[in-house]
């Protein structure tokens, strides 16, 4: 067991209706457009080892991707609270699109306050940050029952803060955490049905090439 190496694959959801630009309602309910399905389509014949499990978020895009795999892997789906960061009220954001949301979303970010919460559905930064934390440590308890390979099926933000936990090792979220976490997710985002694969050895976490 002292050998063993937990490999995760992380892939961000297939195109979503928000992604093409259009009305979305509920976070949780947005699906997967064509190109999105088609995207889930070819993560499914990517593998060549069949991963031990599937982990995916609650929300219908992350869903909808984990299902061709499933369906060729035979591998169940666990669900796992590794949602997309809310962090506008979705209440206020019924019927808009991603264009119209950008003024509230660049005045979310300016405001870098890790501890403000924009309304009831809304999480603080420091809130998504700890359910991040939350899911490295479920992995690591599936090292320690000696898990060797899972794909993890997520989103953008989500994914890109796993990335960046693990490459800063942050133990504290301030203001300045925060916008380094928002210059590097403007830099470097993580495409609709693209990967990274990240591993631990059972003391400490690595990002490593696909």
């Amino acid at each position: 067991m002292s050998g063993n190496i937990l490999r995760v694959v992380c892939y961000r959801h297939g195109e979503s209706a928000a992604n093409a630009g259009h009305a979305t309602a509920d976070p949780a309910s947005i699906p997967l457009t064509e190109v999105g399905l088609r995207q889930a389509d070819a993560i499914a014949r990517e593998f060549s080892q069949t991963p031990d499990l599937l982990v995916s978020s609650s929300f219908l895009r992350a869903r909808q991707t984990a299902e061709p795999t499933s369906a060729i892997t035979g591998v169940p789906i666990r669900i796992w609270p590794i949602e997309e960061f809310t962090y506008l009220a979705p209440q206020r954001c019924q019927g808009t699109t991603a264009a119209q949301r950008r003024s509230w979303v660049e005045a979310y970010w300016d405001g870098s306050n890790p501890g403000a919460v924009d309304g009831e559905g809304a999480e603080s930064f420091v809130s998504f940050t700890d359910r991040v934390r939350a899911a490295l440590g479920r992995l690591e308890e599936l090292h320690r029952e000696s898990v060797s390979f899972v794909a993890v099926f997520g989103h953008g933000q989500f994914l890109q803060a796993l990335q960046w936990l693990i490459e800063t090792s942050l133990h504290s979220i301030d203001a300045v955490a925060m916008r380094q976490f928002r210059a590097r997710d403007l830099a470097r985002p993580i495409a609709n049905g693209s990967s990274f694969t990240v591993v631990f050895d059972g003391k400490r976490w690595a990002l490593r090439e696909n």
